[in-house]
């Protein structure tokens, strides 16, 4: 791929990486046990205009388009998924909406200070009885005299959730609409009131990433905080996610790189039968297809971020990414703890977390079962627009 990116963004990868082999590396095993993510690589990370990029150079970001936010996101993935996690939440799904529908006034009081990490970011779309069936929010937002609006309800699983000052929330405010007409998305601010943290979740991997249960209890919202238009915000989520697909996608594509180099190394210096494991048919094969699935990943992820980079939807390819990179991610994990026998399972070697961190991401930012729902309709959606055409 390197064949295709343009000379800035082959010195953005440089830039990343030796960010991440200097900064993050030795803080990711920390991060997982402790279960927090240090505040001060965060900041380092705005320094480094990473937490800019996908905000336009006007609004205070580095405007590195989709594929350079995919780099950035692809390095991470590589060393620290607790924190390519935090990162993703914070400017993709938490900064996407208001790049995509924000107002001019909205974007220039919060853009400049998600870039520079003056405020954290989530997005709160999922609720208890509302996970894969996003529709079936129950948060309500009601209008007061003065036309602003009043917030109640909760939501779980939120990535970023006791950190965030600044929340992307989805509630519904005309329940007769239902979900393509009757829901709206909202810019709430913790320094509003009535934002009330839940416990934060324990987590079998990503535990550094800061998972909770959040409240919006009579949240009074101004009416400027609308973000796109009144009883769209299901199509703004839909957008969102359509890209945070893709940035996942990335962060898939650098742990299963990394779960590949560090197979090699060890194949290559653990010695069984008086000769390295990797000489051994067996392992062989194992390296093979693990290399042959991230070479697939990696066509996928930078060619969907081509065209969205061109302003082309890619609902389509942005589920096909999210479900071909999350599974095989896992599958190369997997395969990884195996060639390294019982080192893979201990909790002294980075594969160890690596395989906890990456069973999530076949579950959040839709399942994928609902990506081949995605797929199936999108396929068919093309399929008739060509039988029409004959």
């Amino acid at each position: 791929m390197e064949l295709f990116f343009s000379e800035e963004q082959k010195m953005l990868r440089q830039m990343a990486r030796e960010f991440v082999d200097r900064e993050v590396r030795p803080l990711a095993d920390k991060h997982d046990k402790e279960e927090k993510i240090e505040r001060g690589i965060i900041a380092k990370m705005a320094e480094q205009g990473f937490l800019g990029g996908t905000i336009p150079e006007e609004y205070g970001g580095s405007n590195l388009g989709k594929t350079g936010f995919c780099i950035i996101g692809e390095e991470i993935g590589r060393v620290d998924s607790s924190l390519g996690t935090t990162m993703g939440a914070h400017s993709g799904i938490g900064t996407y909406g208001i790049v995509l529908d924000g107002t001019e006034e909205q974007k220039q009081k919060y853009l400049p200070k998600i870039a520079s990490a003056e405020m954290i970011a989530a997005f709160a779309l999922t609720e208890p009885g509302a996970g894969s069936d996003a529709a079936a929010i129950k948060t309500r937002a009601e209008r007061d005299a003065n036309g602003d609006w009043i917030l109640n309800g909760n939501k779980i699983w939120i990535t970023n959730g006791g950190m965030a000052d600044l929340f992307t929330v989805f509630a519904v405010t005309d329940p007769a609409l239902g979900a393509r007409g009757g829901v709206t998305a909202f810019l709430v601010e913790r320094a509003f009131g009535g934002v009330e943290n839940g416990p934060k979740l324990a987590k079998m991997g990503i535990k550094g990433s800061d998972t909770r249960e959040i409240f919006f209890r009579n949240v009074r919202v101004p009416k400027e905080n609308v973000l796109g238009q009144v009883g769209l915000g299901f199509v703004t989520a839909m957008k969102i996610l359509d890209i945070g697909r893709l940035s996942l996608g990335a962060s898939c594509l650098g742990a299963a790189k990394e779960a590949l180099d560090l197979s090699i190394k060890h194949a290559t210096t653990r010695i069984q039968f008086s000769k390295p494991i990797a000489e051994q048919q067996a392992i062989q094969f194992y390296l093979a297809e693990m290399a042959t699935r991230i070479f697939a990943m990696e066509q996928m992820v930078y060619y969907t971020s081509m065209l969205a980079d061109q302003g082309k939807k890619v609902t389509l390819e942005g589920s096909m990414v999210k479900l071909f990179c999350t599974e095989n991610s896992t599958w190369i994990i997997n395969k990884a703890v195996q060639i390294h026998g019982g080192m893979g399972y201990s909790a002294e070697y980075p594969i160890e977390r690596m395989f906890r961190d990456a069973r999530i991401c076949e579950i959040f930012e839709g399942t994928n079962e609902i990506q081949k729902l995605v797929i199936a309709r999108e396929v068919l959606k093309d399929y008739a627009k060509e039988f029409a055409r004959v």
